[in-house]
């Protein structure tokens, strides 16, 4: 995209007011994201609803290209839009389809198929590559491990300075994490904290259970001496960090390898695999969409992690039974994804995953 059109301060105002401008912008947004190529005025013309004759057009494709929407390829007398351009139409223009009834009905039973007798990371899985197969971009899952509701934790001692805490949840996957030990801590005190804590764990989040633990810190420490007390509390607040309790999934990365247009494309590719390989990013970006409700759409270099590879990314979170977010789903691809196809189809999916996290209803 362009890097050099300008900005004024209201780049929609001139095609909000003006039915042609309108209608000539749709035509190059149309065929940039039908076939990616740049799009003339003598083609526009053909197509519009109203007779106006290419200069005409010409005109007013210069008009828009002044207010930063569109610009010309070096390549092309054709016009393609700007990333200012694309972010435009998706706030103010986009008619967001709805999915079939058929496209709902895959979503609903392949997740729930990949839900049945499956742990959480598997059903996630699963979204991330139905969202790639629907979508021909590639599929993204990112959930927070803290969230995982918790069935049983032991902590088992490696030497006299160190355990390991194992923590199970109910979805049978298993975390676990290292622990220091306090000098002088006796045997018995790791067979009394995982008991004491084990009485408080099922289907609690470590969040849930380090709240209850503050909270109830007198009975705590009338139960338990104060090294295991001390012990308990180590155990449920120890991490490997942010960018660790995040866990992140893509599938369909092939899909994005095909219907490449030429050598810069092939080059945007190896840019936006380099950028999923540096996963703390692209889980950062994610978490984005846990701002608020529905869809986000991230478009390009909006975002510093498609800076380079011109890429977009549309996400939308998901939530427990308790209706806290706990992750988000999304799809990336080129910009020249179909939007008003992708935003239904992230959204149902986001739902339908919250729906199975909550019981299935």
């Amino acid at each position: 995209m362009s890097a050099h059109t300008p900005r004024p301060e209201s780049p929609g105002g001139l095609i909000e007011t003006d039915q042609r401008s309108r209608e000539i912008f749709r035509q190059i947004i149309d065929g940039y994201l039908t076939t990616g190529e740049p799009v003339g005025s003598r083609n526009i013309a053909r197509l519009l609803p109203m007779t106006l004759s290419p200069a005409t057009v010409r005109n007013v494709m210069t008009d828009l290209e002044l207010a930063g929407l569109i610009y010309a390829p070096h390549t092309s007398a054709g016009r393609l839009p700007t990333e200012r351009g694309l972010r435009f139409f998706v706030d103010a223009m986009m008619e967001v389809g709805n999915l079939t009834s058929d496209e709902r009905t895959r979503i609903e039973a392949q997740m729930k198929a990949a839900a049945t007798n499956r742990t959480l990371d598997a059903t996630l899985t699963e979204a991330s590559a139905l969202l790639s197969g629907l979508s021909r971009g590639a599929g993204v899952v990112v959930t927070t491990k803290a969230n995982a509701r918790l069935k049983h934790i032991e902590f088992v001692r490696l030497d006299p300075a160190r355990a390991l805490v194992v923590l199970v949840a109910d979805d049978g996957t298993v975390e676990n994490r290292l622990l220091a030990l306090p000098p002088g801590l006796p045997a018995s005190a790791l067979t009394e904290a995982a008991n004491f804590l084990n009485a408080r764990i099922m289907g609690k989040t470590l969040g849930d259970l380090r709240r209850e633990i503050a909270e109830h810190r007198a009975e705590m420490e009338s139960e338990l001496d104060a090294l295991t007390a001390k012990l308990v509390e180590s155990g449920i607040a120890t991490s490997s960090g942010p960018s660790t309790d995040r866990h992140l999934i893509v599938r369909g990365q092939a899909n994005l390898l095909e219907d490449l247009k030429a050598q810069e494309d092939l080059e945007r590719i190896r840019l936006l695999f380099g950028d999923l390989e540096t996963q703390t990013d692209v889980i950062d970006l994610l978490s984005r969409a846990e701002a608020g409700d529905g869809v986000r759409i991230f478009i390009g270099s909006e975002n510093k992690l498609f800076s380079m590879s011109g890429s977009s990314m549309v996400a939308a979170p998901f939530r427990d039974a308790e209706q806290r977010i706990v992750g988000v789903v999304g799809i990336i691809g080129p910009t020249r994804l179909n939007y008003a196809r992708i935003v239904p189809m992230v959204d149902y999916t986001a739902k339908v995953v919250g729906r199975l996290l909550d019981g299935g209803r």
